[in-house]
């Protein structure tokens, strides 16, 4: 992992910390420790896990947070998703401009763990399963 990819994926864990992240923990020779843990927190290149028997903490590289495929979206997340957004455009022509995301899309992307980063791409995280993230 470079040195880039590891602040990648602190930065986002970081933002994703309220929300309940979950992980699967890899022991040093890549097999699994366990397959659905939840980050509560994270100290320097630690990461800290609520299951964790015995208040253990892992490295960043032994650590994948299962996340969302945009592609994954309902319809109905993508109108939410949409509402988050401003119009950039010719007031005179409302055909001429764009949707630009705000800060409040991030804060949706990251609430409904979808990877908006590219981690699963870069094998710095993995496809979520189907309802192991259910938002109310």
């Amino acid at each position: 992992m470079t040195q880039e990819d590891k602040e990648l994926l602190l930065k986002d864990l970081s933002a994703r910390l309220p929300y309940g992240v979950h992980c699967c923990v890899f022991n040093f020779n890549k097999t699994i420790k366990e397959d659905n843990d939840i980050i509560y927190g994270i100290v320097s290149d630690n990461i800290l896990s609520l299951k964790a028997d015995t208040n253990e903490c892992y490295m960043y590289h032994q650590i994948k947070p299962y996340l969302r495929s945009m592609s994954s979206m309902t319809e109905e997340e993508e109108e939410e998703y949409h509402k988050t957004m401003v119009w950039s455009g010719d007031i005179l022509n409302e055909k001429i401009g764009i949707w630009v995301p705000t800060i409040n899309s991030s804060d949706y992307l990251i609430a409904h763990h979808f990877d908006y980063r590219g981690l699963i791409p870069k094998g710095l995280a993995l496809e979520a399963p189907e309802g192991m993230y259910i938002i109310t």
